[in-house]
């Protein structure tokens, strides 16, 4: 009996959950960052520098240098000819990269070539490779919480950004469409293409084959024009027609579809492959230099061979792997045009690679270290001109004077601007600056997916949601706006491969029964039973049983015999056996089922919550794998096991992980309408709360801290995932919804006074001012003073310390001097610069100019920035209470401003003496459809009620991950309230009860960072531009309140006549000028003379005054400058 109980299949999902925090272990959130950084920089960079190992001096080739090894050291800095390790916060507080010294290990050779002398030298260091956090190089790897607190870092604190000139950066993973892959499509014309991006460490190229007028086309960038498609096959040795006709297929409707080409190729008088070679020369764009080694062999020769189709190889110019690839497209063309389904889908998530970090990085060090290395030999070649010097030439020292390593992987983290000049690759904007608003933000933007196109154009393919997203990438969490739908997140349990070693899987297909190209004629390459079996866009060749080959494949994967992340996929329609290895394939793990029952037994979950197993002991013994898009296409996944039949050969882990990290804060998700959980997830990102258990050691340009953030009553299992318990941004609060006052109009919220001096809702705001005494370059330094606080009639050197800088704890006024600094007036001249005069300074003082008043110096720090000047930074602390107009929201999209603010003797308050924090307006529910809010607010009141978070989770009813209503409403009877979750309630102001029943409980609100105070503005005269003399704009300058084109009209509709003037011309930019009226050009006023003067007339006579704004006066002349004369013609008035 107790056997039976322990083998039998898991019936409830309940027991998979485990498997869920197992995986983010492993795996998941920020982990795809770091495995793709660890990769590079334990076997990418290795390789990197095995391709260039050596540089050979051109006159002497036997002088040379040979890199045997590269590694990367500890992160440090070198101060003063002295190495220190330094941690990550020191480099935030100081300014400083974040990075490690690149250590060689070199050979290089000395003397004349019958006396050779090799050295080997170990550990030069060639540049500096900026760490990501918590990768396997940076200090935080592997540590537990006390020693990540010792060196200042938050546990919680995801990584994987990097640190550079001491500001956080993140590299967005980009999206691409995937390389080395045919994809059929349609042009502009409508015409059906099938195209190829080829990339491979020498070379990356474009392939497109089209169909136009019935007629095959190759366009190459080589060839300026495209050229005939046979003319190619026939260049490439496929001199017979019948062969072509044989590779392509024998049904006739193929051959009828390439009689056209043919006949193209016919009349070009193209017959064998040396008039074909011929015909393609003279078609190719001529190189800019002569190269003699292309000349000899033919341009076209050198362009089919290694740009045309550059992912397949030619060894020993054999090109029938070429031709049969050619024939493949070609059929697929065909096919298409047979059949509309066979296109394919460009916004399909299989077609599409994710690029991170790692292969950025490796792209660019991989360019850098190219250069440096043809740079060396520059100069070596240059050194070695002068006779003799050939003999004690020491090759490494040049190499250690050259560094354009750092400089260019710093320059590219810190702008953002990523280019590859061998590649012509110009990306913008790959880095960005990681968001601290909240712990969320943080961890949100390191999920997020980058687009390829652009944001302005209005197509809606890309950005629909697709089908194929399902537990891939978040299907709520994206931004509103232009780059709505482009711009994605990953979902929770989502994983981006890296690359995988391609021999051996090669040759492990070869011996699993795949049947070589080479030794197949054209005949027998479509025979109906037998399918292509393509990996990484590569032909292998043939399989008669392609079923038993795919689940040999998946057996020997789930057998952890190769990689866990290799992907085989049959795809019945184009008869192909795809296998994936490369990187940037996004994947998930499934729970594998036999005939619908699940491999994973209770006994399994036992042993994993015992900690006797991991996730990864769980892929070892083949009861989960990765199935990444393509693969899911095969495979029949059901979401419970109650709803496995059969067929099912996957079951889900769990369903909420469809979700990401932001829509996986909402609770009952599945209850709400689905844009304001999009609304929600944009907004989640400006919450305050907490950042990270560091941040009052932080030194951040802006800080938003909550006072008192509490963890949501009403709790997801993902918020207890990603440790947002730990780190809330956000307070429950009790919400009566009810219509009060009439200031809660338009989702505006009436306040509780009293609540808010308890403290609801207060936030701290802490900003950064940075004081620098700055090195000159005759010597000369800035000097700070002790203040003379007798001879301050201002009184704004009162909150300095003795020593000339803010002192911590003061309170700030407006205009108060924050470092009394003096700067020497002269820094050019070389001169005694020792003991100046106090006439040789002048004051530089750095003062606190935009400040509201009330805020008090929080810290001060001083440090040595990189050019050891000394810097001084005041982190300055203001405490703000919610007023009229902040932001608050719900976490169902809900947001609302402060309405008004009422005193708690005004308020209604319930029969049990409940008095609410917060009312919100009724009408807020029926058009939004937000469900989930009531449902919180009564799981919420159940909570507080019986003293026990409840869960909300994303369809979690089924697998008990989310209370059902009738379960709260149970636990809220048996507590004695209604089970509706309605309250008796009193009104504050008559004393009387209500006519109704009030819903009130408790609902968790975010305060956003929007507050009032900062964006409050007004203006009555104030600075202008200088061109046109019009007001300045926006709330930084001191701008203008501008009366705009719509407003204009009101008042044109109106009638205010003189409004309109008043407020176009005399507020905006009046300005007199002289007119002559004879010939209605500008003139001036003559002060001497005290006369107008007509400068076209030449006399004053018949000069006018009168006003106009400057701006038209401007356009006037601006004309008159282009050769447009207007002439005002004046009128009597």
């Amino acid at each position: 009996m107790d056997k039976e109980s322990l083998t039998a299949p898991v019936k409830t999902a309940v027991d998979k959950f485990q498997l869920v925090p197992e995986f983010l272990k492993v795996r998941g959130l920020v982990k795809q960052h770091l495995d793709s950084f660890n990769y590079f920089v334990q076997t990418d960079i290795k390789k990197i520098v095995r391709a260039n190992d050596r540089i050979q001096a051109t006159r002497y080739p036997h002088i040379y240098i040979r890199f045997l090894d590269v590694r990367i050291g500890k992160p440090s800095i070198t101060m003063d000819g002295s190495v220190e390790d330094i941690s990550p916060q020191t480099c935030r507080l100081s300014d400083r990269t974040y990075a490690a010294p690149i250590v060689v290990d070199i050979e290089h050779t000395q003397g004349s070539p019958d006396n050779l002398k090799k050295e080997i030298k170990r550990n030069i260091i060639i540049g500096k490779m900026p760490i990501m956090l918590r990768s396997c190089c940076c200090v935080l790897y592997n540590r537990d919480e006390a020693e990540l607190a010792r060196l200042g870092e938050c546990p919680l604190d995801p990584g994987g950004y990097f640190v550079i000139k001491g500001t956080e950066k993140v590299i967005l993973i980009q999206e691409q469409l995937s390389k080395n892959r045919i994809i059929i499509d349609t042009d502009k014309k409508k015409n059906i293409t099938a195209s190829v991006t080829s990339s491979t460490e020498k070379i990356k190229t474009k392939t497109t084959i089209l169909m136009e007028k019935e007629k095959m086309w190759l366009e190459l960038n080589q060839f300026p024009k495209k050229v005939p498609l046979m003319v190619v096959m026939k260049a490439m040795g496929m001199e017979s027609d019948q062969e072509v006709v044989q590779l392509i297929g024998r049904d006739p409707r193929y051959s009828l579809l390439l009689l056209p080409s043919i006949e193209e190729c016919t009349k070009n008088g193209v017959f064998t492959q040396a008039q074909a070679l011929e015909y393609l020369d003279s078609k190719a764009k001529r190189p800019m230099f002569q190269n003699t080694q292309a000349e000899k062999e033919g341009r076209a020769f050198s362009i089919l061979r290694d740009v045309f189709l550059a992912n397949v190889p030619v060894h020993e110019d054999n090109f029938r792997p070429k031709c049969i690839y050619v024939a493949v497209m070609i059929r697929r063309i065909m096919d298409a045009i047979l059949n509309e389904d066979a296109m394919d889908d460009k916004d399909y998530v299989g077609n599409k690679r994710l690029e991170l970090s790692g292969q950025l990085i490796s792209l660019l060090f991989e360019d850098l270290f190219k250069s440096m290395t043809t740079d060396v030999k520059m100069v070596a070649d240059k050194l070695l001109d002068k006779s003799d010097k050939a003999k004690n030439f020491d090759f490494s020292r040049i190499l250690v004077s050259r560094d354009n390593i750092s400089p260019g992987l710093e320059r590219t983290l810190s702008t953002g601007n990523f280019e590859v000049k061998r590649f012509r690759m110009q990306k913008s904007g790959v880095t960005q600056v990681l968001q601290r608003l909240s712990f969320i933000s943080a961890l949100g933007q390191m999920t997020r997916v980058q687009p390829q196109f652009e944001k302005s154009r209005k197509v809606s393919g890309p950005r629909a949601l697709q089908p194929s997203q399902w537990g891939m990438l978040c299907p709520c969490d994206t931004p509103e706006g232009e780059a709505c739908g482009l711009v994605k997140n990953l979902a929770l349990m989502t994983h981006v491969t890296t690359d995988e070693e391609e021999a051996p899987l090669i040759s492990l297909c070869y011996s699993l029964g795949v049947e070589n190209m080479e030794h197949l004629s054209g005949e027998e390459l479509h025979t109906p039973d037998s399918f292509l079996v393509v990996f990484n866009g590569l032909i292998l060749g043939k399989h008669r049983r392609p079923r038993r080959f795919a689940t040999a494949m998946r057996k020997l994967r789930r057998a952890c015999l190769i990689g866990e992340f290799v992907s085989i996929y049959v795809n019945e329609k184009q008869c192909c056996v795809y296998l994936a290895s490369d990187g940037g394939r996004v994947c998930r793990p499934l729970v594998i089922a036999d005939k619908g029952i699940s491999r994973v037994k209770a006994y399994h979950m036992k042993e994993l919550k015992d900690g006797v197993c991991t996730f990864r002991d769980f892929l070892r013994r083949g009861l989960i794998e990765y199935l990444d898009v393509n693969e899911e296409n095969n495979a029949m996944i059901a979401l419970y096991e109650e709803g496995a039949t059969l067929e099912t050969t996957h079951i889900e882990i769990e369903p909420f992980t469809i979700l990401g990290v932001c829509a996986g804060l909402i609770p009952y998700p599945h209850h709400n309408q689905s844009p304001r959980n999009t609304y929600q997830c944009a907004m989640g990102k400006q919450a305050m709360g907490n950042i990270a258990y560091n941040q009052l050691r932080r030194m951040d340009t802006l800080l938003y801290l909550l006072v008192y953030p509490q963890r949501p009553l009403l709790t997801t299992k993902s918020i207890e995932l990603v440790g947002y318990d730990k780190l809330g941004a956000g307070q429950n609060a009790t919400v009566a919804v009810i219509s009060y006052s009439g200031y809660d109009i338009e989702d505006a919220i009436v306040m509780n006074k009293s609540s808010l001096d308890r403290g609801f809702g207060r936030c701290i705001v802490m900003k950064r001012y940075v004081a620098v005494r700055q090195k000159y370059q005759n010597g000369t330094q800035d000097r700070i003073l002790r203040p003379n606080r007798a001879a301050d009639p201002g009184g704004n050197m009162q909150i300095l310390d003795d020593d000339g800088i803010a002192a911590p704890g003061e309170i700030i006024k407006p205009n108060d001097v924050m470092v009394n600094k003096q700067s020497p007036i002269d820094t050019q001249t070389h001169g005694s610069i020792a003991n100046l005069p106090d006439s040789a300074y002048r004051s530089s003082n750095s003062t606190f100019s935009k400040c509201h008043g009330g805020e008090v110096v929080d810290r001060v720090v001083l440090c040595n920035d990189k050019d050891s000047n000394m810097c001084i930074k005041l982190l300055v602390r203001h405490t703000r209470r919610p007023e009229l107009g902040d932001k608050f929201s719900s976490r169902h999209g809900q947001k609302g401003v402060c309405g008004t603010i009422v005193q708690q003797e005004d308020f209604p308050f319930s029969e049990k003496g409940i008095c609410p924090d917060l009312i919100m307006n009724p009408h807020g529910f029926p058009s939004r459809m937000t469900v989930g809010k009531m449902i919180e607010l009564l799981g919420g009141k159940a909570g507080v009620s019986c003293g026990k978070f409840h869960y909300g989770s994303a369809f979690g009813e089924a697998s008990g991950h989310a209370d059902k209503v009738e379960t709260i409403s149970e636990t809220l009877v048996r507590h004695g309230f209604n089970y509706s979750g309605k309250d008796f309630i009193y009104s504050g102001i008559t004393g009387c009860p209500l006519q109704a029943y009030i819903f009130m409980g408790p609902i968790y609100y975010q305060k956003l960072k929007h507050m009032v105070l900062d964006k409050m503005h007004a203006r009555g005269s104030g600075p202008r531009t200088l061109l046109t003399r019009q007001p300045t704009e926006g709330r930084a300058r001191n701008g203008g309140l501008r009366v705009g084109e719509m407003e204009r009209d009101c008042l044109i509709a109106y009638g205010a006549s003189m409004l309109i003037f008043e407020r176009l011309m005399l507020s905006s930019d009046p300005y007199e000028v002289q007119v002559c009226r004879k010939c209605g050009l500008l003139g001036y006023y003559n002060h001497k003379l005290k006369t107008g003067v007509c400068s076209s007339c030449k006399n004053g006579d018949q000069i006018s005054t009168m006003k106009l704004p400057y701006a038209c006066k401007l356009l006037i002349q601006e004309l008159q400058s282009m050769n447009i004369v207007p002439r005002l013609k004046l009128a009597n008035a």
